[in-house]
């Protein structure tokens, strides 16, 4: 398989330099691969062409093992491969900007405002599902004392 969408390769879904680091298989089933093509076709895509240009994934589809070395949520929507983290690395749109844009115009399940200031978060995390209505749940990641705080509101 070479492609997941239009704009998103196989390659760019699955890729983690943790699992490589560390040796971890980091390969869909075919129900994750499903999940990986709705995510990308109803959100990535459609968001890719508001924005006019590339977006950076910084992850996509992580494996229970990888999930695990890098600390992440044992009900992440990244293992069951429904969400994206984007980077506005191109320049095209700000971060906070394609934020805005996917909870005013798209369908989503999940979309964090992850870090960073209140103005720009640092990324997005944006997650969607299609075998139940998603949650359109709004959240802001920041530190507290050191550790992650995640408060269900959403970003002005």
């Amino acid at each position: 398989m070479d492609k997941i969408s239009a704009h998103i390769s196989y390659k760019e879904g699955i890729r983690s330099r943790t699992a490589d680091r560390l040796g971890l298989d980091n390969n869909p089933n075919e129900e994750q691969l499903k999940c990986m093509r709705d995510v990308a076709l109803c959100l990535f895509e459609p968001l890719r062409k508001w924005v006019g240009g590339p977006i950076q994934i910084t992850s996509m589809f992580r494996g229970e093992e990888l999930n695990s070395a890098i600390g992440g949520s044992k009900r992440s929507q990244h293992m069951k491969g429904q969400a994206l983290d984007l980077d506005d690395t191109f320049g095209y749109k700000t971060n906070a900007e394609m934020y805005h844009y996917i909870k005013d115009n798209l369908d989503f399940d999940q979309l964090i405002w992850e870090f960073g200031d209140d103005n720009n978060p640092h990324w997005i995390h944006v997650s969607y599902v299609s075998h139940r209505p998603n949650r359109k749940k709004l959240t802001v990641a920041y530190k507290k004392n050191g550790r992650t705080v995640y408060e269900h509101r959403e970003h002005k």
